[in-house]
């Protein structure tokens, strides 16, 4: 996750893991709805799934972010029954937050590499209207080669 982040222009270097607290002041928050560190989706039940996301409606109402992103639609479909979610904006807020969903960053991902995640954490941050921080010239998650 972390060298897409940094090539989707959110970071202005590759953050480390331990670093994920600094990405707010960044403008960026990004959650898994369970906190606890799974191989696989399939390990998480589905009160877990609803456990998650009545914290994160919490949290929310707490912090007030403007963009709230989730990692992994099966996640955000099973812990708000949004079972036609796709990747992306949806239509549904959280409090006043508006809602993206990321794809999962597990190497598991087949259909998300990282230069395909880079792309999608890319569209957030172009429409939560941040600048690119990347510094990188020529190898942007959209293939500009210049900027």
């Amino acid at each position: 996750m972390w060298p897409a982040l940094h090539r989707s222009g959110f970071t202005p270097h590759r953050f480390r893991p331990e670093q994920e607290r600094d990405l707010l002041g960044l403008g960026l928050g990004i959650t898994s709805i369970v906190r606890r560190p799974t191989a696989r989706a399939s390990e998480l039940t589905p009160d877990e799934y609803l456990r998650g996301g009545e914290d994160l409606v919490r949290r929310t109402a707490a912090l007030r972010p403007t963009w709230l992103a989730f990692l992994g639609v099966t996640g955000y479909r099973a812990a708000f029954g949004a079972v036609d979610a796709r990747v992306g904006a949806q239509s549904a807020s959280i409090g006043d937050a508006r809602v993206w969903v990321l794809p999962n960053p597990s190497g598991l991902n087949a259909h998300y590499p990282p230069a395909a995640l880079a792309v999608e954490f890319a569209k957030l941050r172009v429409a939560a209207g941040l600048p690119d921080r990347s510094g990188l010239i020529g190898d942007g998650p959209f293939g500009q080669s210049a900027r």
